[in-house]
């Protein structure tokens, strides 16, 4: 049984094609071409990163930049958010991107949707890597809500 089940779970990771990075807007959402010539709008799966009017939020979007750029990428689709966009894990080679982002302080874990990073962000929080030397840090989805309340 052990075995059918590791089977199953090794055949729903399926990677899609490579794809070329169009636009980064933050640390958290890209535009993509797929290897057919669509365009998707990428929502990194299982991680929040600062909005870039937030501390760290500039910060965070270098970060991913220099992950990604001048490489090609491949993703594991892990379904739709409510806008629409495909929620993504990337991948550089074995390199998980979503989870290289955490490991090095500059997004959350998305612990609301996705238990995946966790640990990750608690090793971050200990080692007060990038955002969190920043005592006063604010989650990006508190942010959101507060500038979504001031209007």
């Amino acid at each position: 049984m052990k075995i059918v089940y590791i089977f199953l779970l090794f055949m729903s990771i399926s990677f899609a094609d490579q794809i070329k990075i169009i636009k980064i807007y933050d640390g958290d959402t890209i535009t993509a071409l797929t290897s057919q010539k669509e365009k998707i709008k990428i929502r990194l799966y299982g991680i929040d990163a600062p909005e870039l009017k937030q501390p760290f939020g500039k910060a965070s979007k270098r970060h991913l930049i220099d992950l990604i750029s001048n490489n090609s990428l491949n993703i594991n689709e892990k379904g739709k958010d409510k806008y629409g966009r495909t929620l993504a894990v990337l991948y550089n080679g074995d390199q998980d991107i979503n989870a290289q982002m955490v490991i090095d302080g500059y997004a959350w874990a998305y612990d609301k949707f996705s238990k995946d990073y966790v640990a990750f962000q608690q090793n971050a929080q200990a080692l007060k890597k990038g955002l969190w030397i920043d005592k006063d840090v604010v989650r990006p989805s508190d942010f959101r809500k507060l500038k979504k309340s001031s209007r």
